[in-house]
């Protein structure tokens, strides 16, 4: 096993930090928001992510699991450093790398010898190289013995869907890592030790390739959820249903089940940057992405598109004035707190531009909308619970599929709400159910 340091208590660092530990390494998870690390150390979980709080309450009380503030020490202190800081967008879609550039130059100043740095935040590809060279850059600096230090920079991307983090760290379809020396591939097999001898496949390249693996794989998976977007669309024109499309479609092994789900479109922490990203990468290359930059394009106008489905539904044009909607779920997906590029706030605050008011609740993000949806404020009430939301409300907006949402009791929502409208954008409800109920109904791709 390992001694490992973690740069960054985030959404990744802190996930991959408490999985690693529960694989047997010693990790020191490290960040320089003392509020933070402070909250880690009391017991507190700063991200909402469901059986976290177990892993990391289990290997504190081990002691194989630890936080600080000390990069320094925590870089001296381990054999592996891994990179987890944010890459956020910059204004013309490439990945910001000033985080991962603060980290590796701490790192170089702080070596006392031979060290493996993991790249495991998202990032383009040739920042191996860039990291390789930040760090060389430093140590030339620090002169003496330490200008002879050695190390490798390694690609070991995550592949973490927010909700079900931790079961894909502890059981995931794969392990790239992306490395030049046996040096680093050894060590990084220590690290995941508990895992190969669960037969996990990995994957061995270099760290180019390991780092267009990460972009590839979630720009394909983009692609798909805008693919069957889109065939929903058609389908209510020409009077099909997607979700028979889409079985069919997913019986077929060469296209698979997973993903194929029609709805507002995507958001989240990955996709949405992701495929900004890799456009970018090929437009630079000379190579263009252009199914991944149309696909951009049709998700920006799936999550609009929903505004003038719930506008026509409700009479058409002009229909939205002084309307209340009850809206359930504002996180971009069940069992997460993350509303980054998050289709509600995209309709919210089209339906609240055409004039109607807003009743919302979600189990775990209000806290996050209240400022994500600051422009719009003076139109939205956020609500306790479901019933709450839906209490003389004109219309019930199916937004996320929370597991409490699936499964409403259709008569009492009736008897809650001025009128019997229901906009299903996850396609949760069966229509002859809701219809049977009294209910206007609609949803995507039917």
């Amino acid at each position: 096993m390992a001694t490992i340091a973690v740069a960054g208590t985030g959404y990744v660092g802190l996930v991959s930090g408490a999985c690693l530990a529960d694989f047997g390494n010693t990790v020191i998870c490290v960040d320089n928001n003392a509020a933070k690390i402070e909250t880690l150390k009391k017991g507190g979980i700063p991200i909402y992510e469901p059986g976290l709080d177990d892993v990391v309450i289990r290997n504190v009380s081990s002691g194989r699991l630890s936080f600080s503030t000390d990069m320094a020490k925590a870089v001296r202190d381990s054999e592996v450093v891994f990179i987890a800081v944010g890459t956020p967008p910059a204004d013309d879609g490439s990945a910001d790398l000033k985080y991962v550039e603060a980290v590796a130059r701490e790192v170089a100043r702080a070596m006392n010898g031979y060290k493996v740095v993991v790249d495991k935040s998202t990032v383009p590809v040739g920042t191996g190289k860039k990291v390789k060279g930040w760090i060389a850059e430093e140590l030339a600096n620090r002169g003496g013995e330490a200008s002879k230090y050695e190390f490798d920079v390694v690609s070991n991307p995550e592949f973490l869907r927010e909700g079900s983090a931790v079961q894909d760290f502890t059981h995931p379809d794969r392990v790239v890592i992306g490395a030049e020396s046996d040096r680093a591939k050894h060590l990084m097999k220590d690290v995941y030790r508990s895992l190969f001898i669960g037969e996990t496949p990995y994957i061995e390249t270099n760290v180019e390739t390991a780092e267009m693996i990460k972009y590839a794989s979630n720009a394909f998976l983009a692609v798909k959820i805008t693919f069957i977007n889109e065939v929903a669309n058609l389908c209510e024109k020409v009077g099909a249903n997607v979700q028979d499309v889409a079985k069919a479609m997913g019986r077929d092994g060469r296209i698979g089940s997973k993903f194929l789900h029609s709805g507002p479109g995507y958001g989240g922490s990955c996709f949405p940057k992701d495929t900004q990203a890799m456009a970018r990468i090929g437009r630079d290359a000379g190579s263009p992405m252009s199914i991944v930059e149309t696909t951009i394009d049709a998700n920006e106008r799936q999550k609009l598109r929903m505004v003038d489905k719930i506008e026509n539904g409700m009479g058409g044009v002009g229909s939205l004035e002084g309307k209340t909607f009850a809206v359930l779920g504002l996180a971009f997906k069940p069992n997460t707190d993350d509303m980054r590029e998050a289709p509600a706030i995209t309709i919210i605050e089209g339906l609240a531009s055409r004039g109607a008011k807003i009743r919302a609740c979600d189990p775990a993000a209000v806290k996050e909308a209240s400022w994500r949806l600051e422009a719009v404020k003076n139109k939205v009430t956020f609500c306790e619970d479901e019933w709450e939301a839906m209490t003389g409300s004109d219309a019930v907006v199916l937004m996320t599929e929370w597991n409490q949402y699936r499964n409403l009791d259709l008569n009492r929502v009736k008897s809650t709400v001025s009128r019997p409208v229901f906009f299903d954008l996850r396609n949760v409800y069966r229509r002859a159910d809701v219809e049977a109920a009294g209910f206007a109904y609609f949803a995507v791709g039917q």
